[in-house]
């Protein structure tokens, strides 16, 4: 793989668990010829304990890998609005929303809460509590 196929490649590990981080991760779309790989934080893949070598919390917030780097919480939705195509009003509103660092600091927690709230409410337990 050249440095230019790398540059296209861009890892999304979310919980495949929560129907908020799937729906987000099934409807955004990235702009150019991307290639967008999805992995569920819950599923034993090198990617998820990458994630977790790094001590970066997937019940705090989803994690984007994008040329080597990874970007974690408000930094990852911030990143992904960046990236993401205007194409559809889903993708619109997310980059008028998470564009902005600041917002997305400000509005990144109230998701993780919701999302929280949600697993409870379903009987579903965090990513970190199925975890020896």
């Amino acid at each position: 793989m050249s440095d230019t196929d790398a540059a296209r490649e861009i890892w999304v590990v979310y919980d495949g668990e929560c129907p908020f981080c799937s729906s987000y991760v099934q409807l955004y779309r990235i702009r150019g010829h991307a290639t967008v790989h999805l992995v569920d934080g819950r599923l034993d893949h090198p990617l998820v304990a990458e994630v977790r070598a790094l001590g970066l919390d997937l019940d705090a917030g989803m994690a984007v890998k994008l040329n080597g780097r990874f970007y974690h919480g408000a930094e990852a939705m911030n990143l992904l609005a960046i990236l993401g195509s205007g194409d559809s009003a889903f993708n619109a509103a997310n980059r008028l929303l998470f564009r902005r660092p600041a917002l997305a600091r400000l509005l990144y927690p109230v998701l993780v809460r919701g999302r929280l709230l949600t697993l409870r409410l379903l009987g579903r337990r965090l990513i970190g509590e199925g975890r020896a």
